[in-house]
């Protein structure tokens, strides 16, 4: 996939794209026929935009992340007039399925939280790790003391060894399986909007 577009939306005007199956706005308050295309950002652009020309918008926003592969529409990097920064331009209307996802945007222009808070999350996850970890060293010392006072030293120290190698491929597979889960889920509700 090429890198991604953006596009600030009202939510209004996204949930009639969703019924219709086509994006036509160019711009807020103009239209693709009035304007002669939908204008567009890149990933470092939206923001600006957003403070630029809807910063007293009071109705709710949507942030658009469309995938320019999916585009029946050519999509030209131009500068606006007088202007020196090139954006990119959409010259055709923006097909429902071409928008990868749609993020609300809060009363200060940033993504809404959609629940827990990124700390949150990552809090959560250091601990599961850092608790997987701490279980498969416990284990390994545990079970590498036993065999060590059964069999001698290097016995034991080679217990140790393999199963924190054991223990890290597990975690590995476990850490795996959790984030393949997690980024199904994640796909599954951003589809829904």
């Amino acid at each position: 996939m090429a890198s991604p577009i953006f596009h600030v939306a009202t939510a209004a005007d996204w949930a009639e794209a969703k019924q219709t199956g086509r994006y036509a706005t160019s711009t807020r308050g103009r239209t693709l026929a009035e304007e002669g295309f939908v204008h567009a950002a890149r990933a470092d652009q939206w923001q600006g935009v957003r403070k630029r020309y809807y910063a007293d918008a009071t109705e709710p926003l949507v942030l658009l992340v469309i995938d320019p592969g999916k585009l029946d529409a050519p999509v030209v990097e131009e500068a606006p007039p007088g202007g020196t920064e090139t954006f990119p331009h959409v010259y055709g209307a923006i097909p429902a399925a071409a928008v990868t996802r749609a993020v609300p945007l809060g009363a200060d222009g940033e993504p809404a939280a959609a629940g827990r808070s990124f700390m949150s999350l990552f809090l959560e996850e250091m601990s599961v790790r850092a608790g997987v970890g701490f279980v498969v060293i416990v284990v390994a010392v545990g079970l590498g003391l036993l065999v060590l006072s059964a069999f001698g030293d290097v016995a034991g120290l080679v217990t140790i060894l393999v199963l924190l190698v054991l223990g890290a491929f597990v975690a590995r597979g476990v850490f795996a399986r959790r984030t393949a889960r997690t980024s199904a889920g994640t796909e599954r509700a951003q589809s829904t909007q």
